[in-house]
Formats: structure tokens, sequence, C-alpha cells
């Protein structure tokens, strides 16, 4: 049987609510710059019921940071890696694909999930992401109502239909 994705569907919300598959325990990181998007994808999620701790960075290097526990986040608290990262492509001081290089060339995160999500339709954006090691490329909807069904599709995705390899569950330790 097809269940057609609505988050007004009651077989959609029967299949998705929280405790059932949905892996609460685990974070998402969301390296987005501009805050009407960000606002935008905290609402998505939580109209979706995904009770997942949404961590927020607004440029690449606040993402490097988060990611190798450095800097400003050097005591940052919790164990594990993000379940997945919205890795907006565009951002301040540290580019999304430079940040993305980083993550794919350090064997400690080269495993990271990482959804290139960006405002872009350029192909040469595309390539790049994956050439670059993406998991996915998401094209931000322009339409609000259309965003929000792309916001609650990704993290249903990535916190109640993937499953990543048990490495990825580990700490990312810096030396």
């Amino acid at each position: 049987m097809v269940v057609p994705y609505s988050p007004q569907s009651s077989a959609f919300n029967r299949i998705f609510k929280i405790g059932g598959t949905m892996n609460i325990n685990k974070t998402i990181l969301l390296v987005e710059d501009n805050p009407q998007d960000e606002k935008l994808m905290l609402r998505a999620l939580r109209k979706v019921n995904l009770a997942n701790q949404v961590d927020v960075v607004r440029d690449g290097q606040q993402a490097i940071d988060y990611l190798f526990r450095e800097g400003e986040f050097a005591d940052r608290v919790g164990d594990d890696s993000p379940a997945v990262v919205l890795l907006d492509i565009g951002l301040p001081r540290v580019s999304g694909l430079d940040v993305l290089k980083r993550l794919r060339n350090d064997p400690r995160t080269h495993l990271q999930p990482v959804v290139i999500l960006t405002s872009s339709d350029e192909e040469r954006d595309r390539m790049a992401s994956y050439e670059d090691g993406a998991n996915s490329f998401v094209r931000k909807p322009l339409d609000f109502t259309e965003f929000a069904e792309t916001a609650a599709r990704l993290g249903i995705y990535w916190m109640a239909v993937n499953k990543p390899p048990q490495e990825l569950i580990h700490n990312v330790r810096t030396a």
C-alpha cells in the first residue's frame, strides 16, 4: 500500500508520530544564514512532530567549529555527531562547499550525512555538491507551502527512514 505524503494524512501521522521509528535522540545541524529560511525550516519540522533537537549555526566557520568541537563549540555537550547536516552553499566566512570538503577530507567526519539545502538552481552548484561528496542536493522552494513540505520530508527521511553506519554514531573527538 502506498501512503502519500501529507502532514494532514491520518496514515502519515500513524506512521511518523514520535515514539514510532523516529530517532529522537539525534540532533539535526542546520547551517543557514537566512533568518527567514531558518524560521521556516524549524516550523516545518515542528509541524510534523519531529521532536529532535535542531542546532543552528549561521556561517561555515561556525559549522566547522560545531562539527569538530573547536572554537566557540569546544565545550559542546553531547556525544554524537548530528544525524544530518542541512547545509546552505552561500554562507559567510566559509562557503558550504568548503565545509563539505573539510568534512569529507577528515576520517572522523567522512561519513557524516550532508544535505545541500540551497536557493541555487545552478547545475554547476549541483555538480560541485555531488563531486564534493554531498548525500543530497535540495533546492529550497520559493513557495512557503512547498518549502514547508520539503523541510518536513527531509526531516522525516533523515530521522526516521535513513539508517546510518554504526561508525557515524561515535563522537567526533579532536586530537
